[in-house]
This record gives structure tokens, sequence and C-alpha cells, in this order.
């Protein structure tokens, strides 16, 4: 018998946005894990599935902090309350926090962690006595650093009683401010996980094919034109992920490629954080 629980079925839920009926039978289906519940969910036509895992349910704030225009970090830092969260203290630690990161350029959060960034005092410490005045776990989940001829930066509030909840980097290949915001704006709108095709690993792009081949079967779709049915939405997860070939947002008969070939620039990196999502 599969083991899970009523807690699994309304984490899943949410994840995939699924009937709870349907998830329970996906987790008996597959004797209770979780992703390959996720994966029949996506194979059986569960709205969103792909777009929505890796939801959590921490609260916290996305922080961004740019030396000159050159060289930007974006930080995750996360608390269990937005009470917290709208706090000037814990906006305070991590705006230091991600400034030291841009200072001190520590390869991992665990080194990141280590490092001291008062003295005698280390990251670590920090977040610990944070966590004793606040009454809270507030804890670093991730950081990113991001470096180009010009770096640029959007940080989007979803509620304005409460900081950033989402924030965008990017890096383009020469100065241009309106692109530069223009892009920002579409990474934290759009959520691209690639800035090319190249870029997606391979054994993503095998997944994708294999759960699109499966879909097309559960739909009943004649043999001879599988191949064809699952080419059509490899290129979709493509046109969903990877930045280049996203419809811009602002007009949606261009590419993000073709705007920025209209402007001569080019994206060299970006980096787009969302509080609680993968």
């Amino acid at each position: 018998m599969a083991d899970f629980g009523a807690a699994d079925v309304k984490r899943l839920r949410e994840l995939t946005a699924a009937g709870m009926m349907d998830c329970k039978r996906a987790l008996e289906e597959a004797d209770g894990d979780f992703e390959k519940a996720v994966e029949l969910l996506r194979i059986k036509g569960a709205k969103d599935v792909g777009k929505r895992e890796g939801r959590t349910a921490s609260n916290g704030l996305v922080v961004a902090h740019l030396v000159g225009n050159t060289h930007g970090v974006l930080l995750e830092l996360n608390c269990e309350t937005d009470f917290v969260a709208k706090t000037e203290g814990f906006q305070s630690l991590a705006a230091e926090v991600s400034a030291f990161v841009a200072t001190t350029g520590p390869a991992s959060v665990e080194a990141l962690l280590a490092a001291e960034i008062q003295a005698d005092k280390t990251v670590q410490t920090l977040l610990g006595e944070a966590n004793s005045v606040m009454g809270e776990k507030v804890e670093i989940r991730r950081f990113e650093q991001v470096k180009g001829e010009y770096v640029a930066v959007y940080l989007h509030k979803h509620d304005p009683g409460l900081p950033p909840s989402v924030g965008a980097l990017v890096a383009l290949d020469k100065v241009n401010e309106q692109v530069a915001k223009d892009v920002t704006q579409h990474i934290a709108a759009m959520a691209p996980k690639y800035l090319t095709r190249e870029d997606v690993p391979a054994e993503v792009v095998d997944n994708e094919r294999r759960i699109a081949e499966e879909t097309a079967r559960e739909e009943g779709k004649p043999e001879a034109a599988l191949a064809k049915i699952v080419e059509g939405r490899v290129n979709g997860f493509y046109k969903d992920f990877v930045l280049l070939e996203q419809s811009w947002v602002r007009d949606n008969k261009k590419t993000i490629k073709s705007m920025l070939e209209e402007n001569g620039v080019k994206v060299t990196r970006f980096a787009r954080f969302k509080v609680g999502q993968a």
C-alpha cells in the first residue's frame, strides 16, 4: 500500500493546482513517490503542473545589490511569516548580507555562512542572533552574482505592504538602459529558466520528450503522428522556459531574441528569484 498522508495530498494539490481526488489517485498510482505523482498529473493533463513545480511555503524577500553597473547580487532571505519579512530589522539584514556577497564573492551559501561579516562574527552567527530577536527561523536560501558590460536589476512587490518577492538581474554586452529595463521586467513576469535552448540540460530535454510521448499516448494520438507531436511539445517547452525564445511580454508578436537583435544588444547572463519558488 502506498505510504502517504493527507499532508502529501495537500502539498501535491498546492504544487500542481490539480483536484484533491486527482492528487490522491496520482499518489496511489505512484506508490507514494511524490515526483512520480507530479509526472503522472502532467501526463494526465493537470493545468500548469510543470510551471508550479518547486513551490514551498517560505516567506521572506528578494534583495539586490549593485556595484556600479557591471556587477549585481540577487539574494533570497527567508523567514516564517510576512510579519517578520516587512520589519526594518529583517530588511536591513538582507541588505547587509547582499552587500557582503558583492564584496567577498563567496562560492556557495555554505561558504557565505562561514564567512566573517563583522569582527569575530560569521554570517551564520548573525542569522542566529536574528532568529533569537525576531522569534522566527531566518535563513539565506540562495544568492546569485551576475557580472557583465552592463548589469541591471528589477524588483517586484506583489503586495505594496511587503518587501519585494521577485527579483531579476540581467547582464548585457553593452549599455542600453531601456532594453535592460524591458528584459528584467520580462524575466520577472515570465520566469524563464534558461538563456538559450543549448543551456537546457540533456536530461531535462529527454524527460520532456518522454512526458510528451506518454501524454500523447494517453490522449490516444495515432502512432504515426507521435514524433511530430512530441517535437511540437518540446518546442513548446523551449518557448515557455528559454528566455530568447519567449514571446516578449510587451509585444507578443516578437520574441525576446528578435527584440534584442533589433536593438543590437545581447543578454550574456540573467538570474531570477521568487520567494518560495525553485
